[in-house]
């Protein structure tokens, strides 16, 4: 028996391959949903993949398994108490699924969303009564658990979820060996609850020993730590879980009807009809020439995650990308179910620069500059759009944090009787940020490097207490 885990850093989420080379045979576990790579690996080893599981409804992306089903053949296997709209093999406690010496057992494990599971892995050639690993899906990360209040809109609440996560967490899995290997299905930064560990798989001793949340502690107060201060999900998640439980088009299909090249005048026409123009070139390209309106998500960061925060889901995407990224772009969207692409600009920020009453610029200011305009009689109002504990850490004097996951709904608090400084750590988010803000329109400069590039040049910043 093997265990692969496949790591996609951009939405940090974590899937895996279990195979048996005796009976070339192979389970899926929580794919990605462009799924050429676990087809690769199966046909490299000569397995064929029987089954794909998914441990819960994932919300943060759009699953696999409807593209390895059609592809391979492969069952597609769920907790025994999840509904969906396709036909599947529903698993309850203790049931196991096998092939050769690959003994796969199921452990109901709710708490994250009512169905999930865990799957313990047995090699039965090594030791049959001795797990091997235990893939936890969102139930137990490394440094942390899954956050409860992700189903709040199907009708569970918070606290109902953490006290059945509480169950899970010390009826089950705390209960394997300390050895058992833990693989999670997200990794650090996921928004769906990590830990602030690199790391992507533990143990259970390690776990039991290191996460806050297994620290001794009763239930009530279990549930108290989990429910409090959560960060509002982005709005694409409750979207993401529906479609996880629907029938819908194929990542192959959706790829062929959206990856289709448009002029600029079709662009504009889109546009003026209320398509998102998605520019997902780097920030300093953005910055130097860009559509005006349009919003810049650059591929070179975790894309698909602010893609999914800052779009609006019920409205039709043009890409403007680098030449020979279009395709990936659109790819990458499809993994968080933005599937209403309608093409991309054909050139690029070249074809869009033949017209220039449509192109706009970002204006920027080094560090040095914005200090010098900060001792003047009247300073600029400073947005640092990094996350509180970002802010706490190190920030400027007098600088207003808003994260830029909340600065939608929070733009009434930034003046527009003053010019505006806006900032993040080193420029990624801080042009995000930029495109937003500029559609509303103001007297707006980025600071170029962000809080590094101030820390860099000796500048003074204020500390404060930093939340955990």
């Amino acid at each position: 028996m093997f265990i692969k885990q496949y790591y996609l850093g951009c939405l940090s989420h974590a899937s895996y391959m279990i195979g048996d080379e005796e009976t070339r045979s192979a389970i899926v576990v929580d794919p990605q949903r462009d799924v050429d790579t676990y087809i690769r690996d199966a046909e490299a080893k000569g397995l064929t993949i029987r089954d794909v599981v998914l441990t819960h409804f994932h919300a943060d992306f759009v699953a696999g398994h409807l593209e390895l089903q059609k592809r391979t053949g492969a069952n597609i296997v769920l907790g025994a108490k999840a509904e969906a709209a396709y036909p599947f093999v529903p698993k309850r406690e203790g049931d196991t699924i096998e092939y050769g010496s690959a003994r796969i057992q199921v452990l109901e494990t709710p708490g994250h969303t009512p169905e999930s599971i865990s799957l313990v892995a047995y090699d039965t050639k090594s030791d049959p009564a001795r797990p091997q690993a235990v893939l936890t899906g969102d139930a137990l990360f490394v440094g942390d658990v899954g956050r409860p209040d992700l189903m709040v809109s199907s009708g569970h609440s918070a606290s109902e979820l953490a006290g059945a996560l509480y169950d899970s967490l010390h009826d089950k899995l705390l209960r394997l060996p300390d050895d058992t290997v833990v693989y999670p299905a997200h990794g650090p930064g996921s928004l769906c609850g990590s830990g602030h560990t690199s790391d992507t798989k533990s143990t259970i001793g390690h776990e039991r020993e290191s996460n806050f949340a297994l620290q001794p502690m009763s239930k009530e107060q279990f549930v108290d730590t989990l429910t409090r201060d959560l960060t509002e999900a982005p709005a694409y998640f409750a979207r993401d879980a529906v479609l996880n439980k629907a029938q819908h088009a194929t990542l192959e299909d959706e790829l062929t009807r959206e990856t289709q090249p448009l002029s600029v005048d079709e662009t504009v026409l889109l546009k003026n009809q209320g398509a998102q123009v998605l520019d997902v070139r780097p920030p300093d390209d953005f910055a130097a020439g860009h559509l005006n309106g349009s919003v810049n998500v650059g591929l070179d960061g975790r894309f698909a995650s602010w893609a999914g925060i800052l779009l609006d889901a019920t409205r039709p995407i043009v890409v403007v990308a680098s030449p020979g990224r279009e395709e990936e772009a659109i790819l990458r969207l499809g993994r968080v179910g933005f599937d209403q692409v309608k093409g991309y600009v054909d050139g690029g920020q070249t074809a869009i620069a033949t017209r220039p009453e449509l192109v706009g610029t970002t204006p920027r200011a080094t560090a040095a500059e914005v200090a010098h305009r900060l001792e003047s009689a009247e300073p600029p109002f400073v947005l640092d759009v990094r996350t509180p504990d970002e802010w706490n850490t190190a920030h400027i004097e007098g600088s207003v944090n808003i994260p830029l996951s909340e600065l939608a709904k929070r733009q009434g608090e930034i003046p527009h009787d003053r010019p505006i400084i806006v900032h993040c750590q080193s420029g990624y988010r801080s042009s995000m940020a930029m495109s937003l803000l500029e559609q509303q329109g103001g007297d707006l400069t980025e600071m170029t490097g962000g809080i590094a590039a101030w820390l860099q040049a000796g500048l003074p910043t204020v500390h404060t207490a930093a939340a955990r």
